[in-house]
């Protein structure tokens, strides 16, 4: 079953003033990226919300939220939202703000930071240079 795209329709509206998404197919269905990051996506029905691991918990105390589970092993940090927690628009942009949140907390892909290295004195470069065995 191909995902539901009036559900996708509705996530784009209100995506919409949002700088940078990216749609982009994933898991079946499709996700909308933020920094690179997956913020909220659709499979079948059902919205897939990352709100990381600080909200999880709380969240799927939240009527029809559930674990995302593909595996048999629930994915911690993501949840889905069945359809009768969608009906509104207020309900659905709820769910969004969770997703695009979480997403734009996190840095952006490329942009990581690389560890510093600390320079050798020894050498113009910072490279230490093995002393040669002849």
């Amino acid at each position: 079953m191909p995902y539901d795209e009036g559900l996708a329709e509705r996530i784009r509206n209100v995506l919409a003033d949002q700088h940078g998404v990216v749609e982009k197919k994933m898991f079946g269905g499709i996700a909308f990226m933020i920094r690179g990051h997956m913020s909220v996506g659709i499979v079948k029905d059902a919205l897939m919300v990352r709100v990381g691991p600080d909200e999880h918990a709380s969240l799927l105390r939240q009527p029809y939220a559930r674990p995302m589970d593909f595996t048999g092993r629930p994915m911690k940090g993501f949840l889905f939202v069945a359809s009768p927690g969608l009906e509104s628009d207020e309900e659905l942009e709820r769910w969004i703000a969770h997703g695009v949140d979480y997403a734009a907390s996190l840095p952006a892909k490329g942009e990581r930071k690389r560890p510093t290295r600390r320079l050798s004195a020894g050498h113009p470069s910072g490279i230490r240079r093995r002393p040669s065995s002849s």
